[in-house]
């Protein structure tokens, strides 16, 4: 059943012209740039705003305007394409939710920025085993880490396992220079880098060092049973079916997982089936398991990001690139 259709009229004040050209933008492009993404039509003469489209839209548009118009009032603050962006995704909804999930870490309040994000902290407030599936730039992996800082915090579980498989177009470990230490450095630095900002470098360091923290390679994981953990699995899609269901396997009591990951961007060899495509359809019914599948239109990093997203979604797929297990990034 379609959503209905509706208007909604507003204006903005004070009239300021110099204002309300930075947020319309040269011929209207930033005006189209909003309807595109919320896929409404907006006009407008002068401050006088209409916008028609489904109500749950149309209002979102709205706020976006509005929070644009404020912010221009701001001498320093730059309107340009990226600033339409983020405030576009701010003002998603949050799927009929208008509570969103806050993730409190040290400082820190961490919000959801749209309504799969939103979706996503509370499936991992939920669900003992979540996934989060979909393109770069969508949060995935920051707010997974965040969960786990947090969980950490309140004591609800005792360590957090932070797990990516070693594998990066189609390298190797074993062609890598250094130590095991150095070699699989690169593959975790990312989840580091999360690490860092919500914990400090400082704290980092030394939950590491009493074992708190642990980040490793998934080869690691085989064998071991993980309980009162928050263990995270990243870039999941990079999972053939076996080491997939070995990860699965290690959660032991009182523990809670993550995985994360992007079906567009597997590095396997092409005759290997990805782990993640697979676990999508073999587990999506079984109860106390969640997933959340993000889109570009989800991306929260620069709007180029989001662009770069769609012009590959939007690209033919053809066969013979594609494998057993979808497209693969060149």
């Amino acid at each position: 059943m379609k959503a209905a259709k509706s208007g909604v009229s507003f204006s903005l004040s004070p009239l300021d012209n110099v204002r309300l050209a930075a947020i319309t933008g040269e011929r209207d492009t930033f005006l189209k740039q909003i309807g595109d993404y919320f896929e409404v039509k907006i006009s407008h003469r002068a401050e006088v705003f209409f916008i028609e489209g489904e109500e749950r839209k149309t209002h979102a548009a709205e706020k976006a305007i509005v929070d644009l118009y404020a912010r221009a009032a701001n001498s320093t603050s730059k309107i340009d394409a990226n600033t339409i962006h983020m405030t576009m995704v701010g003002k998603s909804d949050f799927a009929g939710d208008s509570v969103p999930s806050i993730i409190k870490v040290r400082k820190q309040h961490i919000s959801p920025r749209n309504a799969a994000q939103n979706a996503y902290l509370k499936q991992i407030a939920s669900k003992d085993v979540c996934f989060g599936i979909g393109p770069a730039g969508t949060g995935k992996t920051y707010l997974a880490v965040a969960c786990a800082a947090q969980a950490l915090a309140n004591h609800e579980v005792e360590r957090i396992v932070l797990v990516r498989p070693a594998v990066e177009a189609g390298e190797k470990l074993g062609f890598l220079p250094g130590d095991i230490g150095q070699k699989v450095d690169p593959y975790l630095r990312p989840l580091y880098d999360a690490l860092f900002e919500m914990l400090g470098a400082e704290r980092v360091g030394k939950l590491i060092e009493r074992g708190i923290i642990e980040l490793a390679p998934l080869a690691y994981m085989r064998g071991r049973t993980l309980n009162d953990a928050f263990v995270l699995l990243d870039e999941a899609q990079n999972t053939t079916m076996e080491q997939m269901k070995m990860f699965l396997t290690r959660m032991g009591q009182g523990s809670k997982m993550v995985i994360t990951g992007d079906t567009t961007q597997i590095d396997l060899p092409k005759h290997i089936r990805s782990g993640l495509v697979h676990v999508e359809t073999l587990l999506k019914s079984v109860k106390g398991i969640g997933f959340t599948h993000f889109s570009a239109k989800d991306v929260v990093r620069h709007s180029l990001v989001q662009r770069i997203v769609e012009a590959y979604d939007a690209e033919p797929k053809h066969t013979e690139n594609r494998g057993v297990h979808g497209p693969q990034d060149d």
